[in-house]
């Protein structure tokens, strides 16, 4: 593989498949053995293997989760296919409490016998643990539901459409772009499906199916006189959907601001459609005028904002990095128990958050997380004030709370689930608002599209985010793209700022399909909701300028 190839595709999946202790391709595997399904009625006897032997060395509480984890990877490069990855893990994790002490052990050894000797590992290294425990773990209560099953509520399985059907649309994606003066167009199609079977001393047997999905390209024009080159990403969102998402249908497209040309999508994505436009964007990159640093309004896409909230909120009200239990990728928060006690606004009245682990495509949908916690949603902020953190079952009594929010959640079999983001999402508008009507209310702005490079810092406060198309607006219009926007604030001042945000009709999902976290990391995926929003006196700097 040479340099460009290798950079093209390390771009596509964000850092995917090069992340420390990414599980996400296990042992590679025939494209037919995808489909096989899983036994819930072997899984139960598994389970109760573990459960039982875990009782017997002296636990007082154990679950053990049996997941086969499946994906199936395509990599495109303009007429060529690059790449056909087909993957299986198959194993066991059994955490138990002995001595008030957690102890995690797993297998792939899926056998009674199998089970039972990691269920007594975890005992023993639980009654280790506990000569240097200072308090004993204690669990908010969660009863037992029995026998009971989910399923990602998809139309067509992603896996079984023939190969030849999801390659063919990759490469006519990638031939849109090439027709539209692209130079070079990488595109992927990634697809998961999690068959997970939990079970607890609690009395829950717990089988759920989850399937997840993301297309997405890069496209590069480039200014050979000059050597002068820009790239155009897919403006499609990872979603907890099935292959449907990649059947476009009209009542999913939501028009960007008129002069933009720019469309988004909600249920469904247009891929040939985007990449035809992506080639266009990308080329006028190469001679948009450069950004004037200073202060504007900002409008923003949610398939860029959906970053910014997952970033300076998601990261910032997980209760472990609260308390300073996490700290890797970006430390820990600003938003401490104490700053929350002190009534300081997160944001604008307008500003209301939710996590919500139950939304209907979205990345972060299950039935229950990986502790048999059912799952919900809940206010984290409320009017610009924050309400609520993101806890689980071992944390919820330190805020005084009795009861988990369902937001636990482990990569594999093989790794032990923590607490983990829920889908965080901004809620939409009361009064009726189009992203037209929003723009003409700017009277020097930028309007911006799409994920970009960002940094913040370790406590979730100073930030810096841009983009992947970028818009000036003046006196209520959008004039001309331009290049090298960035923009800067910390997370008060940035979501104090929030002046208008549009209505439901604008309202859509952005993904983090492997967002990571925890040491050793873990990744997990989940989607952040907004529509529109608007945001003002905002400094943006010039990404081009040389000191």
């Amino acid at each position: 593989m040479n340099r460009r190839d290798f950079v093209g595709l390390t771009g596509l999946a964000a850092g995917a498949l090069f992340l420390p202790g990414l599980s996400f391709g296990g042992s590679e595997v025939e494209a037919a053995r995808l489909l096989e399904p899983a036994d819930a009625a072997l899984n139960k006897r598994l389970a109760d293997a573990a459960l039982n032997a875990a009782k017997a060395a002296g636990a007082s509480y154990a679950d053990v989760r049996i997941g086969r984890y499946l994906n199936q990877s395509l990599f495109t490069r303009e007429k060529q296919v690059q790449n056909i990855v087909n993957g299986e893990s198959f194993g066991a994790g059994v955490r138990v409490i002995a001595n008030g002490t957690w102890g995690f052990a797993a297998t792939n050894q899926v056998t009674e016998a199998g089970l039972a000797k990691a269920a007594q590992t975890a005992v023993q290294i639980a009654k280790a643990n506990a000569k240097v425990q200072k308090e004993p773990v204690k669990l908010a209560p969660q009863k037992g539901y029995g026998e009971v099953s989910w399923k990602t509520p998809i139309q067509q399985n992603s896996f079984e459409v023939p190969v030849k059907d999801k390659v063919d649309l990759l490469l006519a994606a990638n031939a849109k772009a090439l027709e539209g003066g692209a130079s070079f167009v990488n595109s992927a199609l990634f697809q998961i499906n999690e068959q997970k079977y939990f079970a607890s001393t609690d009395g829950s047997y717990i089988d759920q199916d989850v399937h997840r999905i993301w297309p997405t390209f890069t496209v590069t024009a480039i200014d050979r006189a000059s050597g002068k080159f820009r790239t155009r990403e897919a403006l499609s969102a990872p979603m907890g959907l099935g292959y449907e998402y990649l059947v476009p249908k009209a009542a999913d497209k939501i028009a960007g601001p008129a002069g933009t040309g720019l469309i988004g999508y909600r249920n469904s994505y247009d891929i040939l459609e985007d990449a035809a436009l992506a080639a266009q964007q990308a080329k006028a990159k190469l001679t948009a005028k450069s950004v004037v640093p200073g202060k504007y309004d900002l409008v923003l896409d949610p398939n860029h904002l959906g970053l910014t909230i997952h970033e300076s909120i998601g990261h910032a009200t997980e209760l472990d990095r609260v308390l300073g239990y996490e700290a890797n990728y970006a430390g820990t928060s600003f938003a401490t128990l104490d700053w929350k006690k002190q009534g300081k606004p997160y944001g604008s009245k307008l500003v209301n958050i939710v996590a919500d682990k139950t939304q209907p495509g979205s990345l972060g949908a299950v039935g229950y997380d990986d502790e048999g916690v059912k799952t919900k949603q809940w206010d984290i902020i409320r009017d610009g004030q924050l309400v609520d953190y993101q806890k689980i079952r071992d944390q919820a009594h330190i805020v005084g709370q009795n009861e988990s929010d369902g937001c636990c959640y482990s990569q594999s079999w093989q790794d032990v689930q923590f607490q983990r983001m829920a889908n965080i999402s901004l809620k939409p508008g009361q009064q009726k608002m189009s992203v037209d009507d929003m723009v003409k209310g700017v009277d020097k702005g930028i309007y911006i599209a799409g994920r970009g490079s960002f940094s913040i810092d370790q406590q979730r406060y100073n930030f810096q985010f841009g983009g992947t198309v970028f818009y000036a607006i003046e006196k209520g219009k959008i004039t001309e793209q331009i290049e090298d926007v960035a923009y800067q604030a910390n997370t008060q001042e940035f979501w104090n700022s929030c002046a208008g945000i549009c209505d439901q009709s604008d309202y859509r999902l952005f993904g983090s399909f492997f967002d990571g976290k925890g040491q050793p990391s873990q990744v997990s995926a989940v989607s952040h909701g907004s529509a529109t929003t608007r945001f003002n006196g905002v400094n943006v700097i010039n990404t081009a300028r040389k000191v």
